[in-house]
């Protein structure tokens, strides 16, 4: 699933959906168990991250986990997601629930003014990256909607990931890197593993298409039994390979080889990257192969079925998010670098040094920057680079807090208008004395709704 007006897939691919339809018709159906937990971790590996969805039937899956996009849009991003899907992704439990029996059912639905509805929801982690030496397993085990033909035009269920540095900018596609580890349109027996890089349109990953591969799932039709959906990101080998698998049989990849040293670089070198599962409906995809849609002939109703979803590491221990070492806390850490955020945006800025800030904070909002390593000396004073362009009588504090967004402040500075939103000043505040690598959050909390300031980078030091 793209987020830049993608997926205009190419008209050759209308000759293989013919081709898988009209193979998907000689293939038997085998029982498959509806339901089955995360597979033990093999030998060799560590898991990293795990959803297997269990819970009570007409439950939202857990918010721990995951964030529930809705609308036609990020706010700021590209209107119908970027891709010209026409659904309306809500939280309702008639578009997304868990089912009772272990699995994540996504609905699209349609009203009796023919209104599409469905779901989207993403991971809250964004870090997920595989260290050097190491190899990255995303995977989950999907049923896609049990629908084909005139019925299923439209349909869109994909589960994909997308680099961290995507959230509160939207408009950096496709540089920051998209896997889509699983895709479908139009209830066609096949599954598309896609990668998405680069500059659209053109560039090395030929966008808006991607570098994709498909083929049909093996067995049953992927419509009428769960498959198991693997993509891996593997740097114990030079080049780099990233992977797609259906049902354990490779089917598609990728090469280091094949990239200049930038565009990997902007793909592979932020933090990592956020899962998603989801179903549009309409949309670049789905029209290039099955003309307009959804059609009058389109049923509603027709759930995908989300088993578990997990992220493995090969090597024994704890993964760690950060290389070796983490960041460095004496370091400048840019604020966009962050591993996960709430109610923020990233915008170019004027600053020395040029490059992007966070902005439009405002009370409750925060930052999160993972494995933040101080060292064994204590460090024992914060500064922040940040401008306001606040009104009149609006002010708030800028907290820094460790391991937990609700935990308590080791300190904070107050801010009100500096002179503009990019009129930006160095802030220092005391902070009780810290060492040791830990996760850090700036909170930010105001007396008043309105946002209060901007941030650029910040930085520690022993005084």
């Amino acid at each position: 699933m793209t987020t830049a007006l993608r997926h205009r897939r190419r008209r050759r691919l209308a000759a293989v959906a013919v081709a898988l339809a009209a193979l998907s018709g000689l293939l038997v159906n085998v029982a498959v168990s509806a339901s089955a937990a995360v597979p033990p971790t093999p030998s060799g590996w560590s898991l990293v991250w795990s959803d297997d969805f269990d819970g009570a039937a007409n439950t939202p899956p857990s918010s721990a986990n995951w964030i529930v996009d809705t609308g036609h849009s990020y706010p700021g991003g590209p209107a119908n997601w970027g891709t010209g899907e026409i659904q309306n992704y809500t939280s309702s439990t008639s578009n997304l629930s868990l089912d009772g029996t272990g699995n994540l059912r996504i609905t699209p639905q349609r009203s009796g003014s023919g209104e599409w509805t469905s779901a989207r929801v993403e991971t809250r982690r964004a870090d997920f990256k595989p260290a050097d030496g190491r190899i990255l397993r995303i995977e989950g085990r999907i049923q896609m909607p049990n629908v084909t033909g005139d019925a299923a035009l439209g349909y869109w269920p994909a589960f994909w990931a997308l680099g961290a540095p995507y959230r509160g900018n939207y408009w950096n596609w496709p540089g920051i890197g998209e896997f889509d580890i699983m895709e479908n349109v139009n209830g066609i027996n096949a599954v598309w593993g896609v990668l998405h890089c680069g500059v659209n349109p053109g560039g090395p990953c030929q966008e808006t298409t991607g570098l994709g591969a498909n083929r049909a799932c093996p067995g049953s039709t992927c419509q009428a039994a769960f498959h198991t959906y693997r993509f891996e990101w593997d740097r114990s080998v030079s080049p780099n390979q990233l992977r797609w698998y259906v049902d354990g049989q490779q089917f598609h990849s990728v090469s280091q080889s094949q990239f200049d040293a930038a565009t990997w670089s902007n793909m592979t070198g932020h933090a990592g990257y956020f899962l998603l599962l989801n179903v549009a409906m309409g949309g670049a995809f789905p029209n290039a192969l099955g003309g307009q849609t959804p059609t009058a002939a389109t049923v509603p109703g027709r759930p995908m079925l989300v088993d578990y979803v997990a992220v493995w590491q090969s090597g024994s221990g704890t993964p760690p998010t950060n290389p070796p070492g983490g960041v460095d806390a004496r370091s400048t850490i840019q604020a966009e670098q962050y591993q996960a955020q709430s109610g923020t945006i990233v915008e170019t800025t004027t600053d020395t040094g040029g490059g992007q800030n966070v902005g439009a904070i405002a009370n409750g909002d925060w930052l999160r920057f993972d494995g933040v390593n101080f060292g064994t000396e204590a460090a024992r004073q914060f500064r922040a680079r940040v401008a306001s362009g606040a009104a009149a009588g609006v002010s708030g504090l800028v907290q820094v807090r460790l391991d937990s967004p609700t935990a308590a402040p080791i300190g904070d500075f107050a801010l009100a208008n500096t002179g503009g939103w990019q009129s930006w000043r160095t802030v220092p505040a005391n902070i009780s004395g810290v060492t040791g690598t830990h996760t850090v959050y700036l909170t930010f909390s105001s007396g008043q709704p309105a946002d209060f300031v901007n941030v650029n980078w910040f930085t520690f030091s022993t005084s």
